[in-house]
């Protein structure tokens, strides 16, 4: 298997991570309401561990789309999914609601896997799952398709290299979301919200850009 995949799944986590609406803000807001940097720290965690659920549901509807439709089918309606959403966001930009301010585990859990399944946070890895890259044949079905001359189907990798490709994603993800969370809450400390309000990045325009590209790329790879 190439690294590229790796390397992308990782990229592609720290390019979520920066994403204000898939996390670290709750996190700060939460630390600044309740005036604790370990408050910051322990929204993270059912945060990313929402965010990995989501990727995961897309992973599950992958296999069993794979299993009813043709590679190329998969890839097409993966792309037509990904276009749609991507020109969705960008003319129209919402956020889920759920979560209080006041929020538990569950609850972030909860909304972290909203937010990510509503901004298509899956459905943006989609392509990269769908590479030849990551692809692997089923054995039992290049054994049947041996005895017939034919070529096995490409199927998605096995569920070892599947939960290991979303723990890197998700600790990417955590790794700079919790680092922008942290940076700015000590940046509060000194400066109030200053620092936030002249480095406010607008990230709609920029997410909806992303799904385009990743919709061109599920035709490509």
């Amino acid at each position: 298997m190439q690294p590229w995949p790796w390397v992308m799944l990782c990229l592609l986590g720290a390019y979520h991570g920066l994403n204000p609406g898939m996390g670290w803000l709750f996190a700060l807001a939460l630390g600044l309401q309740e005036k604790r940097r370990a408050a910051v720290v322990k929204a993270l965690l059912p945060i990313a561990l929402g965010h990995a659920a989501a990727i995961s549901v897309v992973l599950i509807a992958l296999h069993f789309a794979q299993d009813a439709l043709p590679h190329r089918a998969v890839r097409i309606a993966t792309a037509a999914i990904l276009f749609s959403l991507g020109f969705y966001r960008l003319f129209r930009s919402s956020h889920p609601r759920g979560a209080r301010m006041k929020a538990g585990s569950k609850d972030l859990f909860y909304w972290s896997f909203l937010m990510a399944s509503a901004h298509g946070a899956g459905l943006m890895l989609a392509p990269v799952f769908l590479a030849q890259s990551m692809l692997a044949m089923d054995h039992s079905t290049l054994g049947a398709h041996a005895i017939h001359g034919t070529h096995a189907i490409p199927v998605l990798a096995s569920p070892a290299v599947l939960a290991l490709a979303v723990v890197l994603h998700t600790l990417s993800l955590l790794l700079v979301a919790g680092a922008l969370a942290l940076l700015f809450y000590q940046s509060y400390e000194k400066f109030g919200l200053s620092l936030l309000q002249r480095t406010w990045l607008n990230f709609d325009l920029l997410w909806a850009i992303a799904l385009l590209v990743a919709a061109a790329l599920a035709l490509l790879l």
